[in-house]
Parts: structure tokens; sequence; C-alpha cells
């Protein structure tokens, strides 16, 4: 099968690694792809991963015979639709179910009408109707959120009125997040341990590959501002099978059947962001596709096809799908652009890598996900860059083994955190 993949991150190079060892996979595309991906994909930068009629005449001029649409923004604006609807089959939801992580505010609702744990809220297009309840509520922190789509940074935590007033007019009246802000949550903070559960679904069958721990802030100890992740371990300590047991049961199945029976079929990769308070489950978020940088640990740790895992997906097969989570521990350390998420420079030229983009040892695995070519120079192209993936018997054997790999690459002003997984229980030799 010749396979077009939408998208051109770390979480794409994740997938597209995988896929190839599929006995099923044959040529592989990358719209757009970057300067890694290019090693293991014919990239075509010229087609965007929004741009969906584009997705639609690639496909069919390559003849492809599955496309995997990764990224939450083509699905959002319903890809999978237009490549069914012109015969091609496609991995991941359709736009009306894509919803539940394009609209915060519907999710929301849904949880609300299907009794799905989740945080107290209120959904506000009105500036001072939110700094009213925020006011009455008088509880910090407390959680704004801007209701579409924010690149995972239209989350604001704010530890006190003065904030959440900042954070409540930057949205509303101040455009900060654009259309995703004209309307926003403002939530209950819990507290307690994240987990992130990536599982497939076809509509009826819940299928959850291995937990994981992102590592949002940018800086060391959990400081900083939010990013799109600068580091993930897997699987979560936090959840136990107790935990585990629980989320499928009064969360994950109650979710499907919530899409369902609203009209919203879900099939896909269903990403639950959730937040274990005293051994409950919560949802915080979902999202609608692999997360990232949380499949470049997920994916090494599965046993099994993911290939056709997808197409069983597609197909409402999942259930007769042979795949399992492998023994051990996975860790990533995300090198990122000096001054991301704010403000960084690109076009730095990387050094420490094989001609493939990858350790020369292979002692760990390089997910490009901000990477481009120029005059054979391999140079950084994003504010996160690369993400360096290793895998152990323990949680220390796998961090240990991704730090040396880390320390063996550089480039100009280049930036990671130097405690990954260090709640989970990492030691780092102390």
């Amino acid at each position: 099968m010749d396979i077009l993949v939408i998208g051109g991150g770390g979480r794409e190079h994740a997938i597209i690694r995988k896929i190839k060892e599929s006995p099923l996979c044959g040529k592989v595309y990358c719209a757009p792809g970057n300067g890694g991906i290019a090693a293991d994909a014919e990239c075509i930068p010229s087609v965007k991963a929004t741009d969906v009629e584009g997705a639609v005449r690639l496909a069919q001029e390559k003849k492809v015979d599955f496309v995997i649409v990764a990224p939450d923004d083509p699905l959002v604006l319903g890809m999978v639709d237009a490549l069914e609807a012109a015969g091609i089959p496609a991995f991941g939801p359709r736009k009306n179910a894509a919803i539940l992580e394009g609209s915060k505010a519907f999710a929301k609702d849904l949880m609300k009408k299907y009794g799905i744990p989740t945080a107290a809220y209120e959904i506000f297009t009105d500036a001072e109707a939110a700094i009213a309840y925020v006011r009455a509520q008088n509880a910090y922190p407390t959680v704004i959120k801007a209701d579409g789509l924010a690149l995972g940074k239209g989350v604001i935590i704010a530890q006190s009125e003065q904030e959440a007033v900042t954070a409540i007019r930057d949205m509303l009246e101040g455009g900060r997040f654009g259309d995703s802000g004209r309307r926003i949550v403002v939530e209950q903070f819990l507290s307690g341990p994240e987990v992130s559960v990536l599982a497939l679904t076809d509509g009826e069958v819940v299928r959850p590959l291995c937990s994981s721990m992102d590592h949002k802030r940018a800086l060391d100890n959990d400081e900083g501002l939010n990013t799109g992740g600068m580091g993930t371990i897997a699987p979560n300590p936090a959840y136990t099978d107790e935990v585990a047991a629980k989320a499928m049961d009064r969360i994950f199945l109650p979710t499907i059947r919530a899409m369902n029976a609203e009209g919203r079929t879900f099939r896909g990769c269903l990403y639950f962001g959730l937040m274990v308070v005293d051994g409950e489950p919560y949802v915080i978020e979902y999202n609608c596709r692999f997360g990232d940088p949380e499949t470049q640990v997920v994916l090494p740790m599965m046993e099994g096809d993911l290939l056709r895992a997808m197409i069983a997906t597609r197909e409402g097969t999942l259930a007769q799908a042979d795949f399992s989570t492998r023994d051990g521990f996975a860790a990533c350390v995300v090198m990122a652009s000096g001054g991301y998420p704010v403000k960084y420079e690109t076009g730095k030229e990387i050094f420490g890598l094989d001609a493939n983009g990858q350790i020369p040892d292979g002692s760990a695995t390089v997910y490009h996900a901000g990477t481009k070519r120029e005059g054979g120079a391999l140079c950084t192209a994003g504010g996160r860059v690369l993400g360096v993936t290793a895998r152990g018997r323990t949680l220390n054997d796998a961090v240990a083994a991704a730090y040396r790999a880390v320390s063996t690459i550089r480039f100009e002003g280049e930036h990671h955190r130097r405690d990954i997984g260090r709640k989970a229980g990492a030691t780092y030799g102390d």
C-alpha cells in the first residue's frame, strides 16, 4: 500500500517510522514533511497540512491507497470527509467528530450531558460576565481556556484575580487567540498527576495505547511558559491498573457512546488528557488525534502493526487488531530553539547527526519536529526542533539513554529541559 501522511512535525515522523515496520507499507509520502522526515518518506512541501483540496489532489495524483491525517487543524477542517468523498480511505475522525477538540465548549457540554467526570465550568462570550463569575467564585488557581484550537497554548492557569481578568480580557476583547478565543471556558482547577492516554477507536471498541506523561512548561521544575511539550515518558506511573479500569468504565467508553448518541461517531485516535484526583480520573481535555510529543514515546512502546490497526480502526474491526504494549519504559527529550515558545531564531545548523538525521550509533531515535535541509546541511526550522527518544528496561535507563544522545547533538541557541521524568521517579543518579 502506498501511504500519504498529512503533517510535518515530530508526531508525523514517529507515525511514519512506525508504519514503515508494517509489511503492508509501500511508498510513503508526507505533506508537507520536514528535513528529517525526508529520510523516511518523500516530502511534498508545496501541500500544507491545512490544504484540504491540495491533499485530495495529491492523494489522487500519487494514487495512494490510504491517507493518515495526523494534525488537529485539517481534521477540524474536514479533510477526512473530503478524502472519503473522493473515494480515498483515510484515518482520522470526520469533521463532526473532530469538534471534540475543535470546541472545548462542545466537549464540556457533552461531558456534562452524559455524566463524564470533568471539572466544573462555565462558558462565556462576554468579558464582564466572565470576570463577574471568577470574582464570585474567588477560587485560585482558576483555568481560562480559549474555545478553539490555539496550537496547544490556549490554556491559562490564573493564580490570582488579576491574572484571570487579564486572561479573560486578552481573549475576549484583545483577540489574543483570534477566532479561537471569541468564546472561553472558565474551569475549576483540579490538582493531581496528569496522564495522557492515546486510544484507537472504531466507534465501538476502545483500545488504549501506552499511557504517558507530558512536560508542558518550558523550564525545569515545571516553571516558565506553557509550550507544545518539552518531553515525555511512558508509561505514566500515576496510571495504575485501578485508575485505568475506572477511566475505561467512566470516561473512554461513555465518551464513544455519547458521540454515537449525538450522531458524531468518532473513528481514529482519541487523546484523553486526564487528571487523577485522589485516585479518581477526570477529563481535562480531549484531542482528536495523536498527541505531540506523546506519540514519540507511545509508538516505540507499541508492539504490533500500527498500519493494520489504523486500517481496522477505519473498517470497524479494531477488536481483532493484534497489538499490545511492550515491557519497559520510553523517554523523549525535546530539543528546542532558544527563546521558544515566544521569540526564537531558525536556520541554525544542527551537528551530531548522521546523513539520515539520526544518532550515528543508533542508541536513540531522533524524531524531527522543525528541521529543513539547506544546501546539504540540516538546519532548525521551528520552535521545537528534535525529539530524542530512547527505551530502557527501567525509567532511569530510558531517561539516561535519551540524555546521552541529546549530549551528542548541538545547534546554536539549543534549549532543553534537564528534568524529564523526574516527577515520575527518575533519579538521574541522585
